[in-house]
């Protein structure tokens, strides 16, 4: 058995165990068994049992990953938002084993490989609303807010929450993020070079190609200033 295959079959077998029994059914000896390995070939493979933890996590989301790949994206990049928000928390509802070992475990300065994928996700869905001019708020803010919003909500969903808690909450960080109905989208004055700031930073690498690297930078100071503007108000 090469070490490819054997590796793939450790991560088969724990991904299993963790689906149909918990973290608390993925033991040393349950996946060598089920993987038909001994047990030396799961800690050179993994270092430890959190490192094969963090594989299994990470080979279930790939399911998740494969239908976001899958879809054609939406004509408006809010309703993508929200279909990946569905996604996300779908995702967590129906395999709480994997979503709890992403997220209920926290330990400062790390993250799982499949909460940071997923937080990527978030973030390419966000960029769109950026370009499209219709963010209120910075890219990395925006794609924060509604990552760690989701996880929260999945987190209560699982432990017996109200369903209708993932809609309100969604629809909730959509209006303090996006310019997302005709009403708000004639936003305030004040908002409204926010807006713009933020599509342009999104877009920065593809029309200021004939800047140099140092007007570029300055360039992407000013705007991140002016985006950040309304989450630090100042007198005038």
């Amino acid at each position: 058995m090469t070490e490819t295959s054997a590796r793939d079959r450790i991560v088969r077998a724990a991904a299993a165990l963790l689906a149909e029994g918990g973290r608390e059914a993925v033991s040393t000896r349950a996946v060598s068994r089920a993987a038909g390995v001994q047990a030396p070939a799961i800690y050179r493979q993994f270092g430890d049992m959190r490192g094969l933890l963090d594989a299994a996590a990470s080979y279930g989301f790939a399911a998740y990953l494969h239908a976001q790949a899958a879809r054609e994206p939406a004509e408006d990049p809010v309703d993508d938002l929200r279909r990946g928000w569905d996604m996300h928390v779908g995702f967590g509802v129906a395999h709480p084993a994997f979503h709890t070992l992403m997220y209920g475990d926290p330990r400062p300065g790390v993250r799982p490989t499949a909460a940071r994928v997923a937080a990527d996700i978030f973030r390419q869905l966000v960029v769109r609303i950026a370009e499209a001019g219709r963010l209120r708020v910075d890219v990395e803010r925006a794609a924060e807010m509604t990552h760690a919003a989701s996880c929260g909500v999945t987190l209560t969903l699982i432990q017996g929450g109200d369903p209708a808690l993932s809609e309100a909450t969604r629809e909730a960080v959509v209006a303090a993020v996006c310019a997302d109905s005709p009403a708000a989208r004639a936003l305030r004055p004040p908002d409204r070079p926010v807006r713009h700031a933020v599509a342009l930073r999104a877009a920065l690498t593809q029309v200021a190609g004939d800047l140099t690297d140092a007007e570029r930078a300055l360039l992407a100071e000013w705007l991140d200033r002016i985006a950040g503007a309304r989450r630090h108000p100042t007198s005038p």
